[in-house]
């Protein structure tokens, strides 16, 4: 089991060691894009779609862009039209690397073949395995339904996942095809856009030096690049650039988050809505500071023979793409994350969903049943070990000590603060080791911590603001998992995607079809949430689809006065039903109000 379940957010394999995840795999993968970017890239030396892409037919649909003219592929399988590896930024190499994205300042040489992925942008972790890696990555991805070329439909654009330390959008579990056909057969048609990002130490690098350059967050700055491309230029493909929805899971549902509240919540006007999955507008981490990252900077210009220079960032982006690989490939991707800069994240985000600073766009926002099972500490035996994986510095999300009589009370010993919960395993299971006698506790509070908290603090806030959300708790365990993980963080996306060929999982990445041996309700399931999903992105209703079975009742507003999640469970004849979202409430309701304590 140690590699069956993947822990997106952190960009870990759970329990491939014992402890906290999220610092990167226990034994880093020596394999990378080798010696930098392909020569003469991004036309025609990008990779070619995965196995199990579908099959293209004839014709080359043909658009106009700012920069000039596009052509991709056009699939008779899907009657869709597929333009992939498309630029959105000028290739962040050389004196680019560690600087914010720049925009494309020329136009294409001839028409540009968007025909194949480009490479994922270089990340340290199981998502990348198997896949091309480049620092030339700035890319996104466009697929349309064909015969809607002139209908400005409404867009779905997927950030992915993995920590912000690895993944890409050519990953076969992110797949966009099913989702845009099924939105068609549901009279919702949409148009699905994947963007690519820099990652690891190359996306949130962290230093005075950093900071003093104005180069900060520029993982976040190449998504927001992306969205202003996508705004300019959407409407050449057949979309609406009024009609984005920004949407993500894990990071990418925090990078939605970010989007959410950034520049203090400034609205640029490049979406109007947003979903997330399992991840939320206030940080999944406690942010770290400036002075907190500088010795891990120091460290990487001393190991590039920078320290003599005047800029060491400046000398860091000409050093050798292979010595910088070697070095982050040894700690993970460098360790860092997202800071308060001032500027793109003006502030903890808490205080500005307190005082209003956000996008005010409708959005879904939800979790699994059993996210501290993905980000729970392993050897949990008793109080006093649960006491310091919660207040360690060098956690995720870190308590301070004061507080601990105040967590315990909270999240005292009890059945009703299990995870899994006595609705999946009765109260009498105790783990042995690794995982501890006190582990369902403490699942339980890192589950809440890491993701569900915000999630409900987030509805709640839209809600009080007079703003649309729907909120929702995941609760269908697919194959491969063991009923002592229940359903963990990542389990919902394959359903989403309607992936019940389940593309992208297999023995090389340690996972199995989610769907492989299952009931048609699983199958069911996935059609009503992927269903859900694309009418929300057409016209902000997961309602009012074509199709949408008369049993299923439908998915309720968050209401502060009454809340209720819609529940996803594939266990249950109707598959999906309305529950109090009053679960756990003492200990939810105390992270929201700890929120500055936690640092976010």
């Amino acid at each position: 089991m140690q590699a069956i379940i993947k822990a997106s957010l952190f960009g870990v394999l759970v329990h491939a060691a014992p402890g906290w995840p999220g610092h990167g795999p226990s034994h880093p993968p020596t394999w990378g894009p080798g010696s930098g970017p392909p020569v003469g890239y991004p036309p025609g030396a990008s990779a070619s779609p995965p196995a199990g892409y579908p099959s293209n037919g004839s014709g080359a649909p043909s658009v106009k862009v700012k920069n000039g003219t596009i052509t991709g592929v056009h699939s008779s399988t899907y009657n869709e039209d597929y333009f992939l590896g498309v630029p959105f930024a000028q290739p962040p190499v050389g004196e680019l690397r560690f600087r914010n994205p720049e925009s494309i300042n020329q136009t294409f040489d001839g028409t540009y073949a968007a025909t194949s992925y480009a490479p994922s942008c270089v990340g340290y972790g199981g998502d990348d395995i198997g896949y091309p890696l480049s620092e030339d990555c700035l890319y996104l991805n466009v697929v349309r339904p064909s015969g809607y070329e002139n209908q400005d439909l409404p867009v779905g654009v997927w950030i992915h996942g993995g920590g912000l330390t690895m993944g890409g959008t050519q990953d076969r579990r992110y797949n966009l095809s099913f989702i845009v056909e099924n939105s068609v057969k549901i009279g919702k048609p949409i148009i699905g856009v994947s963007i690519a990002y820099r990652l690891a130490a190359w996306g949130f690098l962290a230093s005075q030096e950093v900071s003093g350059s104005g180069n900060t967050n520029i993982g976040l700055r190449d998504q927001r690049l992306a969205l202003h491309w996508l705004n300019e230029n959407i409407g050449a493909f057949g979309g609406d650039p009024s009609k984005v929805t920004i949407w993500g899971e894990s990071a990418g549902a925090g990078s939605v988050g970010w989007h959410l509240t950034a520049y203090n919540g400034r609205d640029d006007g490049i979406f109007r809505a947003g979903i997330m999955e399992s991840g939320n507008p206030v940080n999944y981490n406690s942010y770290r500071t400036v002075q907190q990252y500088q010795p891990i900077y120091d460290s990487i210009v001393n190991a590039t023979n920078c320290s003599a220079a005047i800029d060491t960032l400046n000398c860091l982006r000409s050093a050798p793409f292979a010595t910088l690989n070697n070095l982050f490939n040894l700690t993970g991707g460098g360790g860092f994350n997202p800071i308060v800069d001032g500027d793109f994240i003006q502030k903890w985000s808490s205080i500005q969903l307190a005082e209003g600073d956000f996008v005010k766009v409708p959005i879904i926002d939800g979790a699994n049943t059993d996210e501290g099972t993905a980000f729970g500490p392993q050897g949990v035996n008793n109080t006093a070990d649960f006491v310091n994986f919660a207040t360690r510095s060098t956690a995720q999300v870190t308590l301070p000590s004061a507080f601990v009589p105040e967590l315990l009370e909270a999240y005292a010993d009890i059945c009703d603060n299990f995870v899994p919960p006595p609705t999946e395993l009765s109260c009498n299971y105790t783990y042995s080791l690794p995982q501890g006698a006190d582990y369902r506790r403490s699942a339980g509070y890192f589950g809440d911590v890491v993701m569900i908290a915000n999630r409900r603090g987030a509805v709640e806030t839209w809600t009080a603001n007079g703003v649309p959300a729907y909120s929702y708790r995941f609760n269908t365990r697919p194959a491969g998992l063991p009923f002592t993980v229940g359903v963990t963080h990542f389990q919902e996306v394959a359903f989403v995607f309607n992936n019940t060929n389940g593309l992208g999982y297999d023995a090389q990445h340690g996972t199995i079809n989610p769907f492989t041996n299952k009931t048609i309700e699983f199958y069911q399931l996935s059609q009503l949430m992927s269903s859900s999903w694309a009418s929300f992105i057409h016209d902000l209703n997961p309602n009012g689809y074509t199709g949408r079975p008369a049993s299923s009742p439908d998915w309720p507003l968050y209401d502060n006065s009454n809340p209720q999640n819609i529940v996803f469970d594939a266990n249950v004849t109707e598959l999906v039903y309305a529950e109090p979202d009053t679960f756990r409430k003492a200990g939810i309701q105390f992270i929201l109000d700890h929120a500055l304590a936690y640092h976010r």
